[in-house]
């Protein structure tokens, strides 16, 4: 098993995640009426993900993958 990301709460599983190639993404709830204001996310390079502060996504970079529990 991978060592796990730093900064990474060991008992909390986002609703999504996604594997993006982008160190820059942006999230806008990716729904018709249940979404919210579009947000432009940075991936930190020393965690390797961002978490929506609205909908909790995870956007785990590529270099990540195998590191962040998803």
């Amino acid at each position: 098993m991978a060592p796990e990301a730093p900064g990474q709460d060991k008992d909390t599983t986002p609703p999504e995640t996604t594997v993006t190639t982008e160190w820059r993404v942006s999230c806008d709830g990716s729904g018709p009426g249940l979404g919210h204001p579009r947000v432009w996310l940075s991936i930190p390079p020393e965690t390797g993900f961002v978490e929506c502060g609205y909908c909790d996504r995870k956007f785990v970079h590529q270099s990540f993958a195998d590191k962040v529990r998803t």
